[in-house]
């Protein structure tokens, strides 16, 4: 009776405790935006979207300073105008206005040609980064990677379980001797 009991003791805690084990997940963290700053294709996609957006920017800023300067002539000339005049001088300024709106919307706005021109730059470099961090999960036998440089907060990260430089490795940007300075 004793042994059968024994036996069925170590069973249930054997049952009750493996669960845990099996379930025991292993994690990581990467820094992607280090990592991103290291890669020259990067740097290179960046660079090109800021300067289509200073572009954009600058004749957005044409266009208001068009607008601006119209009513000032409007406001100049106003005492010498006719109603029918002034009416069509404000009607103009207010399509140029609108237009001004939609163009900014266009280009600036949710789907915009900025958007979508920092996708095309962007996103083929973003897979990149993320095949690595894949192959690297798959190496290291990791269930769960996070991104320390995303919007979940890490109050305490473990450097044990940065994953960065081993990325950065499976890119060709590893340098041993580097340091995350994060």
């Amino acid at each position: 009776m004793k042994k059968s009991f024994f036996q069925v003791t170590v069973f249930i805690l054997a049952m009750y405790l493996l669960p845990t084990q099996l379930l025991a997940q292993k994690f990581g963290y990467v820094d992607t935006n280090f990592i991103l700053k290291k890669m020259p294709e990067y740097q290179e996609a960046k660079g090109e979207i800021d300067k289509l957006a200073k572009a954009w920017q600058d004749e957005i800023q044409n266009m208001q300073i068009e607008i601006d300067n119209m009513y000032s002539e409007l406001k100049a000339e106003e005492v010498l105008l006719t109603v029918e005049m002034k009416e069509d001088r404000l009607k103009e300024i207010k399509e140029r206005e609108v237009a001004l709106k939609e163009y900014q919307k266009k280009v600036f706005g949710f789907e915009g040609l900025f958007f979508l021109k920092k996708k095309e730059l962007i996103k083929p470099v973003q897979d990149k980064v993320f095949e690595a961090v894949e192959k690297v999960a798959h190496e290291h036998k990791l269930q769960v990677v996070f991104d320390k440089s995303g919007e979940l907060v890490m109050i305490y990260t473990d450097p044990v379980h940065d994953y960065t430089d081993f990325v950065l490795e499976e890119l060709g940007l590893g340098d041993p001797n580097d340091v995350i300075n994060n």
